[in-house]
């Protein structure tokens, strides 16, 4: 017997799971459009060439190919790859992305804003609020350079947990040219790339992990040692410090901000490109902690952003509370994207919000409203006494959501009972009944099942009494 679980890492999403869903997207919708985005929807599948060398090494070996169709696939045949595969299902949605803009340049505004909230799909090892299909919602602006871009998006997503109810987020703050300066002092800079994706796994693997794998790697025992202990432990113990009052930690974090700036400052006085990085990242502090609603902010310099294709600023949401590990979010700059799939080079900026994530931590916590997390299907189900009252019963149920409210049939003539029980069970509050009687003095009788009350009463009264009014 086939087995009747979805896909490892797939999941089914029931109906009260699609009500929360749709209760998240829709607040995202709002605020992302709130802030002047619009929306734009791309294929699931890609041309295999369209995502190959854009992740890194990794990221590349996490992409669903989907094999060759008829003809196409000789299995005989086939000495490399790219004999099996053409396709791909897609990554995420900034490839993708920067390929459409590439495509459709002189349709676009010069300074395009888009927001994209659709699945995508990684050959991942599934785990607590991981995925192998989920859901990211993006904003991204192409077109300008400047920082505002950036402090635009932080605000956007600020807002957007903030309507979500979260109160314990912090927004950590990194540049890639900062990243290279601080490794540059320590490794070979034909190996930062490489000592970034270890970094990048910090936040899972801790300070021991990273401290293993750059050692299996083979790079210098001494410097690692340095980087390790020096740095790293200090970032460490800044972190993990337990804190109750998140109120408290935006002081906390401007004072480091400083300090790490600074530190920099002293670090870079001979990298050009670090100092000048480190400068836009202090930009960036100074607008975020001047705009309203934007406070906890921290610079991380461990943030990596392991995908290959971030060359600027980059930034993640993680949440204060033990009770959940990982970002919630993330993005960066990423101003060569485009110019690889054509000749003009395009600045441009996202930041993506993990819905799967942000819907575990949710329904983890108890923050969905009682009206989503108990949503009945209908306001009203209308019985079906007879064969002969069918018609009747459609014409009632059409009445009634003309009224406005939502309105379900029994799907058969049944007893009584089992009719109400049944919109017990699906935990419909108003129940209506259709007679002979009610029929000839256009009448409506009716039960309100939480209180066990009966009514009748005119159509007008009785629908305006079941919308609460």
């Amino acid at each position: 017997m086939a087995s009747t679980n979805p896909a490892r890492g797939m999941r089914d999403f029931l109906p009260a799971d699609v009500r929360k869903r749709n209760y998240v997207i829709n607040i995202i919708k709002e605020v992302y459009e709130s802030y002047g985005f619009e929306p734009l929807e791309t294929p699931a599948v890609e041309n295999i060439e369209t995502l190959t060398g854009k992740y890194g090494e990794e990221g590349n070996q996490l992409v669903f190919k989907i094999l060759k169709r008829g003809e196409k696939l000789d299995l005989k045949t086939a000495t490399k790859e790219s004999d099996l595969s053409d396709l791909a299902l897609r990554y995420d949605l900034t490839v993708p992305l920067a390929r459409v803009v590439a495509n459709n340049r002189n349709e676009l505004p010069k300074f395009f804003k888009r927001y994209q909230i659709q699945p995508v799909w990684r050959a991942d090892r599934p785990a607590h609020g991981r995925f192998r299909e989920f859901y990211q919602c993006d904003v991204d602006c192409i077109g300008s350079e400047s920082i505002l871009v950036e402090a635009e998006q932080i605000s956007a997503v600020t807002d957007t947990l903030g309507r979500l109810g979260f109160d314990d987020f912090e927004i950590r703050l990194n540049h890639r040219s900062v990243l290279y300066g601080i490794l540059g002092h320590t490794f070979p800079n034909n190996r930062l790339d490489e000592a970034i994706v270890i970094l990048d796994k910090f936040d899972k693997i801790g300070i021991d992990g990273v401290r293993s794998e750059l050692l299996a790697s083979d790079f210098d025992a001494h410097a690692v040692s340095d980087f390790v202990d020096s740095y790293l432990v200090r970032l460490r113990d800044y972190f993990n410090a337990e804190s109750s009052d998140y109120s408290s930690d935006v002081n906390r974090n401007r004072a480091w901000n400083r300090v790490i700036l600074s530190l920099h400052d002293s670090k870079f006085a001979t990298n050009q490109l670090a100092k000048t990085a480190n400068d836009n990242l202090r930009h960036l502090v100074d607008l975020l902690e001047q705009s309203d609603g934007v406070s906890n902010i921290l610079i991380d310099t461990t943030l990596a952003r392991g995908i290959s294709y971030y060359t600027g600023a980059i930034f993640e949401v993680v949440l204060k509370r033990k009770d959940f590990r990982g970002s919630i979010g993330g993005g960066g700059r990423y101003d060569g994207l485009i110019g690889m799939f054509g000749k003009e080079q395009i600045p441009a900026c996202g930041f993506s919000l993990g819905l799967e994530r942000i819907l575990v931590v949710m329904e983890e916590r108890g923050m969905f409203p009682a009206e989503i997390a108990e949503s009945a299907p209908a306001d009203v189900m209308v019985t079906i006494g007879s064969e002969e009252t069918i018609a009747d019963s459609l014409r009632l149920a059409s009445e009634l959501r003309a009224t406005g409210l939502r309105v379900t049939v029994y799907p058969q003539a049944d007893k009584e009972d089992k009719q109400w029980k049944y919109a017990n069970s699906i935990g419909v509050p108003w129940l209506c009944t259709v007679n002979e009687i009610d029929i000839a003095e256009k009448a409506v009788s009716f039960q309100d099942l939480r209180s066990r009350e009966r009514y009748r009463e005119p159509l007008e009264t009785a629908a305006a009494r079941m919308r609460g009014e």
